[in-house]
């Protein structure tokens, strides 16, 4: 695993790199690797988007640990995959990445489908995760049919700030529409609660007040499946809350690691 670069986002040394794994290829953007005794934040975009509208979120987190922020196959510019790759199989890599790293054990934090990715993570691969984040997550099986979800995309984007609506609208072109529509599939068919249900590690539902697509009724599902669940909503912004709430959404997430720390 060659480093490829080193970059700058604001004030933070944001170092990149890509993996393959069995012929999948990943980008990492990590800050303050090897800060040892510290948390480690790993953040995993949604559906036909990437690491950047994660990156406020990633300069909020990055002064508290490490973090790492990754693109899946097909997603940020990375190689397309030549069929679809199931949850399961992202989570494989994902797991598979983070022991590239040395990552033992990570607040594991997916934004949409990103939750997704993660949940099935933490299932999989239980020592990996000593926290989960769920932000906006997908999808809801009671609207989980491709009309429904186009039409609470378009809700969506009518609100979300003009810097938001740039990013996904860039990274969809960038992913294109024949991997936005296979992954879509794998999407919908997922079921996030009945994986939740196995996670034992602290889990953190986040939503935007009104965001359109996760839910109010079914984070609250989510957070009440989980062995160790709770819910925080944010007035006033929407799916795209880790973008235009960044900070709110990191301290939240803070919140959830400290207050773990002072029970134990």
């Amino acid at each position: 695993m060659a480093p490829s670069g080193t970059a700058s986002a604001d004030v933070l040394d944001v170092h990149a790199r890509t993996v393959t794994i069995d012929g999948y290829q990943l980008a990492v953007r990590s800050t303050g690797a090897g800060d040892r005794g510290r948390p480690v934040f790993v953040l995993v975009h949604g559906l036909g988007m990437s690491h950047r509208y994660l990156a406020r979120l990633q300069r909020e987190l990055a002064p508290c640990g490490t973090t790492h922020c990754i693109d899946l196959p097909g997603f940020g510019g990375t190689r397309r995959p030549g069929e679809a790759m199931s949850i399961a199989v992202a989570a494989t890599l994902l797991g598979a990445t983070l022991d590239l790293l040395g990552v033992h054990s990570a607040v594991l934090v997916g934004h949409s489908m990103g939750a997704q990715f993660v949940s099935e993570l933490a299932v999989q691969r239980p020592p990996l995760a000593s926290h989960l984040v769920l932000i906006g997550p997908a999808a809801d099986p009671r609207r989980a049919r491709r009309l429904l979800l186009a039409l609470d995309l378009a809700r969506d984007a009518l609100r979300e700030p003009l810097s938001g609506n740039a990013l996904t609208t860039a990274d969809y072109v960038r992913c294109g529409p024949r991997w936005y529509l296979m992954e879509l599939a794998v999407m919908l068919a997922f079921r996030t609660d009945a994986r939740v249900r196995h996670v034992q590690v602290p889990t953190l539902v986040i939503r935007g007040g009104d965001d359109p697509i996760a839910r109010e009724r079914w984070c609250t599902d989510l957070s009440d499946v989980a062995g160790r669940g709770s819910l925080v909503q944010i007035p006033g912004h929407r799916h795209l809350v880790q973008h235009s709430a960044a900070e709110r959404t990191a301290a939240a997430v803070l919140q959830l690691v400290r207050a773990d720390s002072s029970a134990r």
